[in-house]
């Protein structure tokens, strides 16, 4: 089974029990590999999430034998992607013309909670982790810092309209939280990262029906892009739809392309990062990838 096949069938799972991941963000600070103290992006929030455990932190089983601890016996591992990027190659077209590029392949390796191990947190200090207070002062510096904004508009519906480049919300008062309403904002806020003056995706710059794949991986990449705005400031994402007839129809789409989870994830990552004027740099081999076997497509 490849990496394409594995990923969906995790997040098919969670569905089929009733539960949306992207839903369900880590409500501490974003997960990390305890050693490299890079964090996981991408789709990979929402494979870890599900597991249920406080701690931030994540390693590898040889990294926890390198520290000087184990993996608990009994322990069940989770599995974290990562792009590798190959050496630069060149090659000559029929037309005789020279072109480079570099292999990019999705690959996964297994990881474990730092709560899964013994005689690692200890030694290092690290303490139990509490949930992330949510940070309402926070929300609203990520809504009016982002560079190149869309206009914003007070409605009866939240919506974006990329004709207009307009993001219509209704008054705050109107929802139920104040956690209802920046989720919700930060939804449409993603959408609007679509549009040809920022990122530029096609299910914002062409007209897609509603049923459609387009329409349905933009939707995606909004429903991610808000969880990751909403773990990042503590709230949790409230702009829920639980409905048997909303879980159907994702897994109805995600079984229909097994690519689309990781693509909308990536898109999603871009979104969050434009949002809050980050810049990450493209990382290659990680240090984890060293040590563990993994799987390409």
């Amino acid at each position: 089974m490849n990496v394409y096949e594995i990923i969906p069938e995790k997040i098919i799972t969670q569905l089929e029990s009733g539960v949306a991941p992207w839903r369900k963000p880590w409500r501490c600070d974003a997960p990390m590999n305890l050693v490299s103290g890079k964090e996981y992006r991408g789709v990979n929030p929402f494979l870890l999430a599900p597991t249920g455990y406080g701690s931030r932190y994540w390693l590898t089983f040889n990294q926890a034998n390198k520290l000087g601890g184990h993996i608990r016996k009994g322990e069940k591992s989770s599995i974290v992607t990562f792009w590798n990027i190959g050496p630069e190659k060149t090659r000559t077209t029929a037309e005789g013309v020279t072109k480079t590029s570099k292999p990019i392949l999705l690959r996964y390796f297994n990881v474990f909670n730092l709560e899964q191990t013994e005689g690692i947190a200890d030694k290092l200090g690290i303490g139990k982790f509490s949930p992330r207070a949510a940070d309402i002062a926070q929300c609203e510096s990520i809504v009016s810092s982002m560079k190149n904004p869309p206009s914003f508009a007070q409605h009866i519906q939240a919506s974006y309209r990329p004709s207009t480049d307009t993001v219509s919300m209704p008054s705050k008062t109107a929802f139920e939280s104040i956690e209802h309403y920046y989720s919700t904002l930060f939804h449409e806020m993603t959408h609007s990262t679509g549009h040809a003056s920022r990122i530029g995706r096609p299910g914002i710059e062409e007209v897609s029906p509603f049923g459609t794949e387009t329409y349905s991986k933009e939707e995606l990449i909004a429903e991610l892009g808000a969880a990751m705005l909403c773990g990042i400031t503590g709230i949790a994402p409230m702009t829920l739809d639980t409905s048997a007839a909303y879980l159907k129809s994702w897994i109805e789409v995600l079984k229909g392309d097994s690519k689309l989870i990781v693509q909308a994830a990536s898109a999603a990552q871009k979104a969050a990062d434009y949002i809050r004027n980050v810049t990450v740099k493209p990382q290659e081999n990680t240090t984890e990838v060293c040590e563990e076997s993994e799987v390409t497509f």
